[in-house]
């Protein structure tokens, strides 16, 4: 069949309890062995369940971990830039089988939806090639931005912590970060000495609508220089309930593990780890016809990753530091319906990155930074819509940090080179450039205020420039835009946070314009399936003005913490996003507005919550988009904990969705045909030593 670029400018298996068993058995016997070892040594941002951590403020207190992701090791409330961090029993309380479903309660973030197994970050109306998904500051390197029914890579069952970026953050991880970075942190290589034995195990199972089972175990163990490094996740759930009746082809079989080692001291520390992730999942917007035979479509993905890094603490004296890190990547994944193999999407790829920063005596602190990726995508089948591209890109970058008194400021600059060399001759290259000041003034003791002015550039993504075929996942013939020019956003954002003994509060407003955004537009042209007796509409990627603006705000109000009572918190949170081409028409899939409020009590051995979540109807849609109506999803969360010497024990029980709700998610391709889990909990079990 000729293409339309020619006429055109331009059965879930069964849950493995023994797995679990056998998970959680393993552990209990290094358990015995850690009680007679020396305590660990554990990184102030560990989780602070563990008896030595009893009294880490970080329990309550997220905005004091350390983020990873900044070059001066800052914690998040230090940053002039919006940054939320995820770790400990919150965390904890919200690990999903995506990372988007993870994060998706974080204000100015929700998550795309392709059934339970695709979840990406969608970050302030921001996804796909805009938002980078990173492991331990290296790309994810899966294809889960090419296509919506492409699940990324990563485990957040195996997390210490997550970290978002909020805004561009292409000054630090290149043009692919144009809209917010997601930063996922495993500690599979230990940069601090460890001593003795330590580890966490886990098991849960779903009942009502959902249902399934996960189950985790990682032991961490060291003689205080040479560390290493165990871990695993088993889950496996069957198609759940909406309700209105079954969710078709929503089944879920997940297995990932990793094995790490690495010499520490106080001279540095320098490990490698070995990681491999597999994933089953079904796509509920083509569940087929089992009644006539017909198999619906599931997809089986693959990928082995190799990573090293290394760090030298104080090469050039005092608050000087060299971090370097290399990651090898080879994916693959194959969509099948029934038993047939149908396209095949393989990506190679490779990545390296290596900073140094300074400090000066008058108080500058600054990093200079190299980082560079080479990676091969090629789709092999009858979707593959996109040519086999080799992809080489490098940057540099520079960031320089003082602060005066009440006064702070963070300034950067970075240049990328990417170029593109496909099968089909095209071999398109780009200059991306970042610039970003941000400053931070603290008012008195309790008020901070911030504001952020950035200048990023983004290159297009391969499905921009090269698609040319029937794409099932957006139900559309794409063709690519070979001539679309760089992407460029210019943003203001304005920040003010208060905090005392009895309130933590935080509200942001930005605006972002984006000159010659990329969007996939209707052409109005279909195209036929001659062999199916059906069509498609024939939509083209190309460029035109927008504008995002928003606000996000949320407040912790500290209500009582007495002996005789508990500690009682009361929060609140709310976000909204708009945003239109400039001449005129919304962008499609954006995020509804919503806001919800969490009420958390802790006393001695127990923790209690109860939340609601309230999503807005969404009546500003593109052109041909269904409008979606609003929501409120309810969650609670129940959990007992006990310290048996060196072992902690916590038994828990989680509730979502407990009204009941139809919910539908805005920004997801199936929102018209696919729902969200009706009411659901989760019962287990966690042990830490």
């Amino acid at each position: 069949m000729e293409s339309p670029a020619h006429h055109l400018a331009g059965p879930a298996v069964r849950a493995r309890t023994s797995l679990a068993a056998a998970l959680v058995l393993a552990l209990g016997a290094f358990t015995a062995q850690a009680q007679d070892a020396p305590a660990a040594n554990v990184p102030p941002d560990s989780d602070p369940r563990h008896p030595d951590q009893a009294e880490d403020p970080h329990v309550r207190d997220l905005d004091a971990v350390r983020v990873s992701a900044s070059l001066f090791g800052s914690t998040a409330d230090q940053l002039s830039r919006p940054v939320e961090v995820l770790s400990g029993e919150k965390l904890d309380e919200v690990r999903a089988a995506s990372l988007g479903e993870t994060v998706a309660g974080l204000p100015g973030v929700q998550s795309s939806n392709f059934g339970p197994g695709v979840g990406r970050p969608i970050i302030r109306g921001m996804d796909g090639p805009r938002v980078a998904v990173m492991s331990n500051g290296l790309s994810s390197a899966d294809v889960s931005t090419v296509s919506q029914d492409h699940a990324p890579a990563i485990e957040p069952f195996l997390a210490d912590q997550i970290e978002v970026l909020k805004g561009p953050s292409t000054l630090l991880y290149g043009s692919g970060a144009i809209g917010g970075a997601v930063n996922v942190v495993d500690g599979r290589i230990a940069e601090t000495p460890i001593e003795g034995v330590t580890g966490r195990a886990e098991t849960r199972i779903d009942v009502g609508d959902k249902d399934g089972q996960t189950s985790m175990a990682r032991l961490d163990a060291g003689n205080g220089g040479l560390s290493i490094h165990a871990d695993g996740v088993y889950r496996n759930a069957n198609d759940y309930d909406t309700p209105r009746g079954r969710q078709p082809n929503s089944f879920i079989d997940t297995k990932s593990g990793a094995f790490g080692a690495s010499l520490a001291g106080d001279w540095g520390f320098i490990g490698v780890s070995v990681a491999r992730f597999n994933d089953r999942y079904g796509n509920p917007g083509e569940p087929g016809d089992p009644a006539a035979g017909e198999p619906g479509v599931h997809l089986e993905m693959h990928q082995d990753r190799f990573e090293m890094k290394g760090g030298l603490n104080e090469p050039w004296g005092q608050g000087s530091g060299l971090r370097y890190s290399f990651g090898h990547t080879r994916y693959d994944h194959t969509e099948y319906e029934g038993s047939q193999a149908g396209t095949m999407f393989k990506k190679n790829a490779n990545e390296g990155r290596v900073e140094a920063t300074f400090a000066a005596a008058n108080g500058w602190k600054t990093a200079v930074g190299l980082q560079g990726n080479d990676s091969t995508f090629q789709a092999i089948g009858e979707e593959a819509f996109v040519p086999r591209t080799e992809t080489t890109s490098v940057g540099v970058f520079a960031v320089a940090q003082n602060a005066w008194g009440r006064f702070s400021t963070d300034l950067g600059a970075r240049v990328d080179r990417v170029r593109y060399d496909t099968d089909t001759g095209l071999s398109p290259d780009f200059t991306p450039l970042s610039l970003s000041t941000s400053f931070g003034f603290r008012l008195d003791e309790h008020w901070r205020l911030t504001a952020n002015l950035d200048h990023a550039q983004r290159a297009p993504a391969e499905e921009e420039l090269f698609a040319d075929g029937p794409h099932i996942a957006t139900l559309a013939y794409e063709i690519g835009g070979a001539g679309l020019d760089k992407e460029k956003a210019n943003q203001a954002e304005l920040g003010l946070s208060y905090r005392n003994d009895r309130v933590d509060a935080k509200v942001s407003a930005y605006y972002n314009r984006y000159d010659k955004f990329i969007y996939l537009a209707d052409t109005g042209a279909q195209w036929s399936f001659e062999e199916q007796g059906r069509s498609l509409p024939i939509r083209q990627w190309t460029q035109g003005d927008a504008v995002f603006h928003g606000f996000e705000g949320e407040a912790t109000w500290h209500l009582a913490d007495s002996d005789s009572t508990g500690a009682w918190d009361l929060h609140v949170f709310g976000d909204t996003v708009r945003a239109r081409l400039k001449d005129g028409g919304n962008l499609p899939r954006i995020a509804p507005g919503r806001f919800g409020g969490e009420l958390r009590w802790q006393a001695s051995a127990w923790r209690a919550s109860l939340g609601a979540t309230r999503y807005m109807r969404q009546d500003k849609v593109a052109t041909d988009e269904t409008e979606t109506a609003g929501y409120t999803l309810v969650d609670a969360h129940l959990a007992y904990h006990l310290d048996a010497g060196p072992t902690s024990w916590e038994v828990f029980l989680d509730g979502s969705n407990l009204a009941d709700q139809d919910a539908r998610v805005h920004t997801s391709f199936l929102k018209d045909r696919v729902m969200l889990p009706g009411r659901s909990a989760s019962f287990g079990v966690r042990m830490f030593f």
